[in-house]
């Protein structure tokens, strides 16, 4: 919301904004975007989403569209877009290309894109990438985040206490009307390394945005504010942990 309000304003200088999120192959972050767009006119414009084949054709046509109507583009775009074969838009092929589970390591969409635009459509643009702030600024966390974030921790302790091992906690939406939440244990084997993509029923027909059902789903995550306490300094004050190593052990889970 904040930097397609900073788009607005500088629409004859900044025309066109990419913001290039986390997410790999599940586009939620990328989707969650499409709350702060409460009119028309609100950014995100275009929403593109790894669940969706992406085409760069598209893309320019969708642009030169948006363009036409506002006179200025803000675009969310997920860090795993794929072409129609399944292959990423980009990926690191470098010596560190890979994670752990073997992989690519994802970004550099936001480059390509702003290329693309620039020289297709023929308007100034601009990316950002907020990294590692999307879930590092405490300041924005909601407090139905925090509470679930409590309620998880507390449920992992107890269940450990109770000898369980080699699983994890999970959050069980409820069903019917208003937002409820409980926990629940899933099996490491079951999860570990698994995905969970956005829904076709979230993607609106034309591959470029969300539907309301998405905006429903999402709406109660992010009410309330978290409780943060600003120190003399004007700055946010953090809890630190003191750490204790130990030692490492593999199971059939890992």
């Amino acid at each position: 919301m904040s930097a397609g309000k900073d788009t607005e304003s500088l629409y004859t200088t900044d025309t066109c904004t990419i913001l290039e999120v986390m997410g790999r192959n599940a586009g939620w972050i990328a989707a969650a975007t499409g709350l702060a767009r409460r009119e028309e006119q609100d950014s995100p414009h275009l929403i593109y989403l790894p669940e969706s084949a992406f085409s760069l054709e598209k893309l320019v046509a969708d642009v030169k569209e948006v363009y036409k109507e506002f006179g200025r583009v803000f675009i969310v775009a997920g860090e795993g877009l794929k072409n129609a074969e399944g292959k990423y838009i980009t990926a690191d092929a470098g010596a560190f290309g890979k994670d752990s589970f073997g992989h690519a390591q994802l970004g550099g969409v936001a480059e390509i894109l702003k290329s693309v635009i620039e020289k297709e459509v023929g308007i100034k643009t601009r990316f950002n990438k907020p990294g590692t702030d999307q879930r590092a600024a405490m300041y924005f966390a909601s407090l139905t985040d925090v509470n679930e974030a409590y309620m998880s921790g507390e449920a992992a302790v107890k269940a450990a206490m109770a000898g369980e091992n080699g699983k994890m906690v999970t959050l069980v939406r409820g069903k019917g009307a208003g937002y409820k939440c409980t926990t629940g244990l899933a099996e490491l084997s079951d999860v570990a390394n698994g995905e969970k993509k956005v829904p076709a029923e979230f993607i609106n027909e034309t591959g470029n945005g969300i539907t309301e059902a998405m905006k429903d789903y999402v709406r109660p995550l992010v009410q309330g504010q978290a409780p943060i306490t600003i120190g003399e300094d004007g700055l946010p004050v953090y809890m630190r942990f003191e750490r204790r190593a130990i030692e490492r052990k593999l199971s059939a889970y890992l």
